[in-house]
């Protein structure tokens, strides 16, 4: 099977995918891997500013564009590497016949099937306002936490003013939001709900209680293609007590 990918939202994190369903692939030899067709498409107007009514760009159009042309590419499978993307994810669906991963969904289930109650959502404030998140954990049984706005606004500045401009924030910026989110919002988890933040835990070690929206979606995309994952990749958090 062939993995297709709507990329460039942004280009660092659709690079950090592609690494991550090879890193995660059981494979002994080239031949062994995930065939991709990656279509980097970074001009696709910003998701957030369309959301949240800063811009009349609408990025469907260009986002639906790209996924048909993978579909006519031979992609069976397509993913997203963008989470605020995934607000638009019905609508991409019901135009393109192969199936599209619910990247946000599939946290969720990971998320409930590990015994979490009380989730922690760092993410754009496209995705934070628009409840993509809260909807598919709470739907779940759980309980969605998000940041109070002086957090929020940092969690926008790590990814807008640093990861997008191409410098890595301080590690102490990111903890400073988890402290916020487990001593004052209870969280056992913290959901990296924007895929430029996935390239903190790249980075950095983030420590338990962590789950990165982008490893749950090149691990689905593997098993949604047929692939084996090691086992290092079976669970992707150790929740907090």
């Amino acid at each position: 099977m062939r993995l297709g990918v709507i990329g460039g939202l942004g280009p660092l994190a659709t690079a950090y995918f592609m690494e991550l369903v090879i890193k995660m692939t059981k494979a002994e030899c080239d031949q062994e891997h995930l065939d991709m067709i990656i279509y980097n498409c970074p001009r696709i107007p910003d998701r957030t500013k369309y959301i949240l009514g800063q811009s009349d760009e609408n990025p469907l159009p260009k986002m639906l564009e790209v996924g048909q042309a993978l579909e006519k590419q031979g992609a069976d499978v397509i993913a997203i590497p963008c989470m605020t993307a995934h607000y638009f994810h019905d609508e991409i669906k019901e135009n393109i016949e192969v199936p599209v991963i619910h990247g946000i969904r599939e946290t969720a289930l990971h998320l409930r099937d590990a015994g979490a109650q009380t989730v922690g959502i760092m993410a754009t404030d496209g995705t934070i306002i628009s409840g993509i998140f809260q909807k598919e954990i709470e739907s779940l049984g759980m309980t969605a936490v998000t940041p109070e706005a002086e957090y929020q606004k940092l969690v926008m500045k790590m990814i807008y003013d640093e990861i997008k401009a191409g410098k890595m924030p301080p590690l102490a910026e990111f903890m400073k939001v988890k402290s916020h989110l487990v001593t004052e919002k209870r969280a056992q988890a913290i959901v990296l709900g924007c895929t430029e933040l996935s390239l903190l835990k790249n980075a950095y070690e983030l420590g338990d209680g962590v789950i990165d929206t982008l490893e749950v979606l090149a691990r689905t995309s593997l098993l949604a293609c047929g692939k084996e994952i090691l086992l290092d990749y079976q669970n992707l958090v150790v929740l907090l007590k």
